[in-house]
């Protein structure tokens, strides 16, 4: 009698359980849709026009950023008003995919290089 009761649960909570992969399935596919196409995105041409950089050498951000992320060991995200447009930073290492962490007054953030230009160029 409990087998029975045990594989009328078991058949009872498979719907259940597809239904809720089904909607979670959904929901991932609504935020990768919604952040590939709001997340600040560096194309291949920008990525071969940016310079290359070394460490020590100053650099200056293009334009604000959606949010700014630390370069430390447990990285946070960050508002970004805390570097002004043209405010001049000192890369302080390279990283993967083109990163660089740059020192700023407010702090030290990971940027991509395309995001950067040297201080010479500004007006």
């Amino acid at each position: 009698m409990a087998d029975r009761s045990r594989a009328a649960d078991d058949t009872a909570a498979e719907p259940a359980a597809e239904g809720a992969a089904e909607v979670a399935a959904e929901i991932a596919a609504e935020v990768v849709a919604e952040v590939g196409s709001t997340a600040p995105s560096v194309d291949e041409d920008q990525r071969s026009e940016a310079r290359r950089w070394a460490v020590g050498d100053s650099a200056c951000l293009r334009g604000l950023p959606r949010y700014l992320k630390t370069a430390e060991p447990m990285p946070m995200l960050r508002p970004p008003d805390l570097v002004d447009i043209g405010e001049v930073g000192v890369v302080v290492a390279e990283r993967a995919l083109g990163q660089l962490a740059v020192r700023f007054r407010r702090g030290t953030f990971l940027l991509d290089s395309g995001q950067l230009t040297s201080p010479e160029g500004l007006p």
